[in-house]
C-alpha cells in the first residue's frame, strides 16, 4: 500500500512591515543607518535608500522626515514623482552624527532583523517544518553512491528524527560524501537574515559562500507592503562542512573591534540545514571540550552564545548535526553523549558485487570501457591474497593511478589486470607480513 502523500507545511518569508515599528528597530538605529548610507555613498532618492536598507517607503519616510527637520539632511534634488523620489544628502551636522555612528559600527547595508523575530522564525520553522523522508527519496538522494540497504535504511530514519547521528567506519568508505548527501534529502528553502539586531549588537548571518539564494524574488512593488521583508533571503537549506580546522571559537562569536561586528558561528549560519563535522576527533582542540560544548544544544536544541558584554543569546538550535569518523565512536566519546547522538551509521566495506559496481561507475564517468574480468580478477588474485580489505575509495583512486602510468608510458587508456596491479604497487605500501595498506 502507498502511503499517503505528506503535506510540509513551511513559514513563509516574512512580510516585509510598513511602518517602523513593526521592524522591530529603534527609531535611532534606522537612522543611523541612514546617515552612515548616505555618508558613504553619497546622495540618494527615497526609493534608493528603501531599496539598499530593504524596507518599504513609508518605513523610512518618518525618518527621512526627522533628518530634514533636525537639520541632518537636506532634499537635493527630485520630488516630481512624490516622497521617493525626493534626492537627499547629509548636511555638515549630520555628516558629523554619521561619523560618531561609524565609530560605534561599521555596519552599512540592509537593515537587520530584530532577534526575537528570528527566533520566533526558527522555532516556527522547526514546527511547521518537519521533514519526512520515506525509502524511494532516500534511495534518489543517494542514487550517485553505491550503499548498502542496511545502510540505506539507518540513514532515513536518521534523518527523519532530524536530531544528530554518528556515521562511522574505516577510512576510505564514503563518510564525508554520505554526510554531506543528506543535504539532498532537505527539501524546501529557509529564510536567511542578512544581519540580526541583539539590543544594539548587530551579527551579520548571511554568507554567500554557505546561503545559496533561491532567485525567488518579491513579485510585486516595495512600495505596495505586500512582498517578502527584504530584510530576508530565501535560500536553500544550507550544508556547512567542517574538518580538522575546527577549534572551539569557530562554536562562538566572533567579534571584530575594529568593524564592532559580530560574525555568525557555524552553527548559526547552518540553522535550517545540515552541520557535517567531518573527521570528529582529528580537531585542533580536545575531543572532551569539543562535546562539552555540544551537549546543551543538542539535548535543548538551543544554542547559548556569549556577547562581548557577557550577555547571552539563545539561540533556536535547528540543525542537523552529522559526526563523521573513522575512529570507533565508543573510543571518542562518553556513554552520555553517545545518549545524545541518537542515531548511528556504520559505513561498511562494500561487498565484492558493490565494489564491482563503483568500479563500473568509475570508469563510466571518465569515458573508460570497464572490464568485470579484470577487476573480478583483481580481488581474487590481489586484494585477496594480500588480505587488503575492500575501500569504497578503492575504484577511483586505482583508476586514476592506472590513466597516469598509461599516459606516461604513451599507451592507449584502457583498463586491464597487468595495469590495475600496476597501479596497487604505487598505491599500497608493500608491507609482506602485516598485509598491504593504502
Amino acid at each position: 500500500m502507498t502511503p499517503p502523500e505528506t503535506v510540509v507545511r513551511r513559514p513563509e518569508v516574512p512580510r516585509a512591515p510598513t511602518t517602523v515599528e513593526e521592524t522591530g528597530l529603534s527609531f535611532d538605529l534606522l537612522q543611523q543607518l541612514v546617515l552612515k548610507t548616505l555618508h558613504v555613498r553619497g546622495e540618494q532618492s527615497a526609493a534608493a535608500l528603501s531599496q539598499r536598507l530593504g524596507v518599504v517607503h513609508s518605513v523610512l519616510e518618518p525618518v527621512l522626515h526627522h533628518m530634514k527637520q533636525s537639520y541632518l539632511s537636506e532634499v537635493w534634488g527630485g520630488g516630481t514623482l512624490g516622497g521617493p523620489s525626493y534626492v537627499y544628502r547629509v548636511t555638515q551636522a549630520g555628516r558629523e552624527r554619521a561619523l560618531m555612528a561609524l565609530s560605534q559600527s561599521q555596519y552599512i547595508g540592509t537593515a537587520p532583523v530584530p532577534f526575537p523575530q528570528y527566533a520566533q522564525y526558527m522555532h516556527d520553522y522547526a514546527r511547521l517544518a518537519p521533514l519526512v523522508v520515506t525509502r524511494t527519496t532516500v534511495e534518489q538522494a543517494f542514487a550517485h553512491l553505491v550503499l548498502s540497504r542496511r545502510v540505506l535504511d539507518q540513514l532515513g530514519p536518521a534523518v527523519n528524527g532530524g536530531h544528530s547521528l554518528f556515521v562511522y567506519g574505516p577510512p576510505g568508505n564514503g563518510k564525508t560524501v554520505i554526510s554531506q548527501a543528506i543535504a539532498h534529502l532537505l527539501t524546501g528553502d529557509v529564510a536567511i537574515p542578512h544581519a540580526l539586531d541583539f539590543d544594539g549588537h548587530l551579527v551579520q548571518v548571511f554568507d554567500p559562500a554557505v546561503h545559496e539564494p533561491t532567485g525567488v524574488g518579491a513579485s510585486a512593488s516595495l512600495d505596495l507592503g505586500q512582498v517578502d521583508d527584504a530584510r530576508w533571503i530565501r535560500c536553500r537549506r544550507p550544508l556547512v562542512t567542517v574538518g580538522g580546522e575546527l577549534t572551539l571559537s569557530s562554536l562562538e562569536l566572533a567579534y571584530s573591534p575594529n568593524s564592532r561586528l559580530y560574525q555568525a558561528p557555524i552553527q548559526l549560519l547552518a540553522n535550517g540545514g545540515v552541520l557535517v563535522i567531518d573527521d570528529f576527533g582529528r580537531q585542533r582542540c580536545s575531543v572532551v571540550d569539543l562535546l562539552n560544548r555540544w551537549i546543551t544544544p543538542l539535548e535543548s536544541r538551543v544554542d547559548y552564545l556569549t556577547l562581548q558584554s557577557g550577555q547571552k543569546m539563545p539561540v533556536p538550535f535547528v540543525v542537523l548535526v552529522v559526526f563523521a569518523t573513522n575512529i570507533e565512536p565508543a573510543d571518542l566519546v562518553d556513554e552520555a553523549f553517545l545518549r545524545r547522538i541518537h542515531y548511528k551509521v556504520y559505513a561498511e566495506n562494500p561487498t565484492t558485487a558493490d565494489f564491482k559496481r563503483i568500479f563500473e561507475r568509475c570508469c563510466r564517468d571518465r569515458g573508460l570501457g570497464y572490464d568485470d574480468a579484470a577487476v573480478d580478477r583483481l580481488v581474487s588474485d590481489y586484494f585477496r591474497r594480500r588480505g587488503i580489505a575492500l575501500r569504497g575509495c578503492y575504484p577511483r583512486d586505482l583508476l586514476e593511478h592506472a590513466l597516469a602510468i598509461a599516459d606516461y608510458k604513451g599507451e592507449p587508456r584502457t583498463l586491464s589486470y597487468e595495469r590495475l596491479v600496476d597501479a596497487c604497487a604505487s598505491y599500497f605500501l608493500d608491507d609482506q607480513t602485516g598485509g598491504a595498506r593504502a
